[in-house]
């Protein structure tokens, strides 16, 4: 089973750079997007996505925020939403139970220049990380992935000297990070490559960062340790352009 996690920066705009393409190629059972900044009847998909269903939770607000999950198979329930009205108007989550495991897709607030929402990025992380352990009550596994605003170690952005009290390089946000995988989860992608350089997935538009490969790794698949023997690979795929982003893959 392959599963891919890419923030588009809109659906539509990625779609006119090669969306369909790399779909038909990469052939995901599973695929998440963020950022989605569009309802679902604002989008005409392409022939592309005819074998796939469509779960969309878009934001209150037109344009900004908003996931989408397109999978093969029918999932047993799903959730908009962390049933927090507080948390939930800009369409940052939804929650997808499989016969085997749980899947979030998530797109995590951006703590903002002089983190100036950060305040509101910890309410936020702390909410995450209660509906995770909510979904994982029922003992079966979770897989979260998306766009988590955050790059936990050094190693994963270019210029981590420089980026201390920048927003996604906070010691509050990485602690979040870090309580995410101490309550059981797996940060795929290092469980593979632990020590990777180099390795980022986004770039700003500005300074040609991503000709020079300045970026940062902030999006993520996170397993639940009991799928841990399941877990086949973890990579980035930096080739794939259409975004700031790029997407990420888990194989289970």
């Amino acid at each position: 089973m392959k599963l891919i996690s890419w923030n588009v920066n809109g659906i539509r705009a990625c779609l006119k750079k090669g969306l369909a393409r790399f779909i038909a190629e990469a052939r995901p059972e599973i695929l998440c997007l963020q950022e989605t900044k569009a309802r679902p009847d604002q989008v005409d998909l392409p022939l592309e996505f005819g074998g796939y269903r469509a779960y969309w939770n878009p934001a209150e607000k037109p344009g900004y925020s908003g996931v989408v999950v397109f999978t093969r198979d029918e999932p047993v329930d799903v959730r908009l939403g962390m049933d927090q009205p507080e948390h939930d108007r800009e369409g940052r989550v939804i929650s997808l139970e499989f016969p085997d495991f749980h899947l979030v897709n998530v797109y995590t607030p951006n703590a903002q220049n002089e983190l100036r929402r950060l305040p509101y990025r910890m309410e936020w992380d702390q909410a995450f990380h209660d509906h995770l352990g909510a979904l994982g009550a029922d003992g079966k596994p979770v897989i979260f992935c998306g766009d988590l605003n955050v790059a936990h170690r050094e190693i994963d952005l270019a210029r981590p000297a420089q980026n201390r009290r920048s927003a996604g390089f906070s010691d509050e946000e990485r602690d979040g990070f870090s309580r995410l995988l101490d309550a059981g989860f797996i940060d795929s992608f290092r469980h593979f490559q632990p020590d990777a350089t180099g390795a980022y997935s986004w770039w700003s538009y500005r300074a040609n960062a991503r000709a020079n490969n300045v970026g940062w790794r902030i999006d993520y698949f996170g397993v639940s340790k009991q799928l841990e023997d399941r877990m086949k690979g973890a990579r980035i795929l930096p080739e794939v352009t259409g975004s700031d982003h790029c997407p990420v893959e888990l194989v289970l």
